[in-house]
């Protein structure tokens, strides 16, 4: 536990703690307080900053033949205790490199330890004392030693991390099967595999006054429009709070829109979706702490896409992304639609369907809406404990719950059986398009509504209302509909339908102005018969 809030919790006052003592010590105030050539002094400072706390390790040692005092400084638990013992103190303790042939110190700045000593891999020094805390507080072990004005932050970062996994969401039958971990460098690497160019840059940045989370932009430099870069830098940039725990901190302050249902930015769980994404000229957010990488912009269409669409041949694939269409479709509409029929259309139900819908709702109490409603709160429930519980109990509710209910409300007489299919086809084709699942469960009550007070031209009405919300969003300058509304033909080979690889030779357009063509002429006829 307390190096899991240790790699939260940071720096959250030492700047002003430093600055009071600083203050105490009749030193004047800096931008940043910098580091006193008294090893004695600067301990007194680590420890008042760092208070008692027992996982913070303080290491006093003498450096070798030079009898130079020094102290190494870290946080048991977020480092990996081998490199602290074979990579810094054996090397300082018992190395004689640095004295010379006289037995002579050699050592002129806190450099020469780093140029002789240490084989940690990565060494830089600092002068400021909230930077070598923030360095210490990161998993990382700080260098102090008498009679020098600087310190040495070494990496030593070996925190227990999940390992490299299938994701939870995302499953394919067909493609690769690693996701995202907790660990913000596993997942660069994870993308450096996919996209092996050095044209793909990664920025990190520190959001978070008290968490100091590390936040990577990343985008591939040539292909994102610089605009598109420069505005989401700024964007994260911007953002002035005290803790960033997850992704979802970093969609809620940046997002076009917050107050609308649909999201404008995108996000995944898979290293081939990020890597698509990025080809395309979208830019990443990494975060470290969740497997969650963000993308913008963010297109509509993008919704009903997975990434194993582009793994199998293309008029499956097409039949597919219409199936995802239709399922979210019947998901908002079917209870509105049923319910319109029923109470305000009959005329459009064919007679002997009629029959047979009025039967088995003969003797129900309430109107149709009324049961809709109840049983669409009921579904909502028995989804969200099968969520929150644990796995196997989770199932059984679920299950076991839905059919029991369900049979049990239809032979009380409070609902029709026609009601229970048409609730059962909405849960089952809302899980279609996961993307969507919380604007079309929105979605689907205020249509409802409209739906149980006006009928099918409440329908109507309620989606002009969305369309036109839709059409007015904007994702980082793209519009939300594109490449529907604005028409955009180039891109429509991979929208509603997919087209074959070989004829997607361009990138989407507005999103790589500076390198819109992907391939070069890749005709199977041509690959097939090079020479003609």
């Amino acid at each position: 536990m307390l190096k899991f809030i240790f790699s939260k919790i940071k720096t959250n006052t030492a700047l002003k703690k430093i600055k009071a003592i600083q203050a105490n010590q009749g030193q004047k105030d800096q931008p940043s307080v910098k580091l006193l050539r008294s090893l004695d002094k600067n301990l007194t400072i680590f420890k008042e900053v760092l208070g008692e706390s027992n996982d913070i390790i303080t290491r006093e040692f003498i450096c070798g033949q030079t009898q130079m005092k020094a102290v190494l400084i870290y946080v048991d638990g977020l480092t990996n205790v081998a490199v602290i013992n074979e990579n810094i103190m054996k090397p300082l303790m018992y190395d004689s490199k640095l004295t010379d042939s006289k037995n002579e110190a050699k050592i002129k700045n806190i450099n020469d330890f780093k140029e002789i000593m240490l084989s940690a891999g990565d060494v830089k020094d600092s002068d400021a004392f909230d930077e070598l805390i923030n360095g210490c507080m990161s998993g990382d072990s700080v260098l102090l030693i008498d009679g020098f004005s600087s310190g040495l932050i070494i990496s030593s970062r070996g925190w227990d991390m999940r390992a490299v996994e299938t994701p939870q969401t995302g499953s394919v039958v067909r493609g690769p099967r690693e996701g995202f971990t907790e660990n913000m460098r596993t997942n660069t690497a994870l993308i450096r595999r996919k996209i092996k160019d050095p044209a793909l840059k990664l920025e990190v940045l520190k959001i978070g006054r008290k968490t100091q989370t590390n936040v990577c932009i990343a985008h591939i430099e040539g292909v994102a429009n610089p605009g598109l870069i420069k505005e989401v830098k700024d964007r994260i940039s911007k953002i002035d709070t005290d803790a960033i725990l997850e992704s979802g901190y970093i969609e809620q302050y940046i997002e076009d829109a917050p107050f609308s249902i649909f999201a404008t930015i995108g996000y995944s769980e898979k290293p081939d979706v990020i890597a698509s994404r990025l080809l395309s000229g979208a830019v990443a957010i990494i975060v470290d702490g969740t497997p969650i990488v963000l993308t913008a912009p963010l297109l509509f269409i993008e919704n009903f896409q997975t990434s194993e669409d582009y793994y199998m041949r293309p008029y499956f694939a097409s039949v597919l992304r219409l199936l995802r269409i239709l399922s979210f479709a019947i998901s908002v509409l079917a209870p509105p639609v049923y319910v319109a029929l029923v109470s305000f259309h009959q005329e459009l139900i064919p007679t002997p369907l009629l029959f047979t819908m009025a039967k088995a709702m003969e003797g129900t109490p309430f109107p149709a809406v009324i049961e809709a409603a109840v049983m669409l709160l009921t579904y909502e429930i028995l989804r969200e404990a099968g969520i929150r519980l644990p796995k196997p109990i989770g199932q059984a509710i679920s299950i076991v719950g839905a059919l029991v209910m369900g049979q049990s409300a239809v032979s009380a007489g409070l609902v029709g059986a026609p009601m229970v299919i048409v609730v059962a086809i909405t849960a089952v084709s809302s899980f279609v398009v996961p993307d969507q699942a919380d604007s079309g469960a929105i979605m689907r009550w205020l249509l409802l509504i409209l739906a149980g007070a006006m009928g099918g031209f409440g329908i109507t009405m309620g989606l002009l209302i969305v369309l036109i919300h839709l059409a007015s969003l904007e994702s980082f300058g793209m519009p939300y509909l594109s490449p529907l509304a604005p028409m955009r033909p180039a891109d429509l080979k991979d929208s509603v339908i997919r087209a074959p690889l070989w004829l997607m030779k361009t990138r989407p357009t507005g999103m790589a102005r500076q390198n819109p063509t992907r391939q070069k002429d890749n005709t199977p006829s041509k690959i097939k018969n090079p020479t003609k």
